[in-house]
């Protein structure tokens, strides 16, 4: 099951950042932030850790992996942040938000409304989390990865 869940965030991830025109060389690595993502908030919330504690994690994971991959391949880190969040992104919290609000149910549209929120934001502060690290250990990250290929 685990395989299929990794398959499906890999293979959306890649999709949406081909329709944010990421460059061609880096859909690969896009696809791997999104699916290590999502595989780290399954694991978590099937585990039993909240949503929101779960999203953070994996919000700060790919975050790290986006900044490694940039120091790596010399390119901005949103090309891998923008799409690996795609699987985290709470679309049914907001569309049942808003369904639930249009069929007049107030008190279960504001329940998913604030789930919604508090996802939204644990990916706000998983992104503040993720970039507190300094830019400089990724540098050197990057670094070592352009050494051994050289010397190869």
């Amino acid at each position: 099951m685990m395989l299929i869940q990794f398959g499906v965030a890999f293979l959306a991830t890649i999709s949406f950042s081909i329709l944010f025109s990421a460059p061609k060389k880096n859909t690969v690595f896009c696809g791997l932030t999104g699916a290590f993502g999502w595989i780290i908030y399954y694991l978590l919330t099937q585990s039993g850790i909240s949503e929101v504690a779960a999203c953070v994690t994996a919000t700060f994971v790919l975050t790290i992996m986006s900044r490694a991959f940039a120091a790596i391949f010399r390119t901005p880190g949103t090309v891998y942040l923008l799409s690996g969040i795609f699987p985290l992104v709470p679309g049914a919290g907001i569309y049942y938000t808003a369904y639930y609000m249009f069929r007049g149910d107030h008190a279960m549209s504001g329940a998913m409304g604030l789930q919604t929120f508090e996802v939204a934001a644990a990916i706000v502060f998983g992104i503040i989390f993720g970039f507190a690290i300094p830019q400089v250990w990724f540098n050197r990250f990057g670094k070592l990865f352009h050494k051994k290929k050289e010397n190869e």
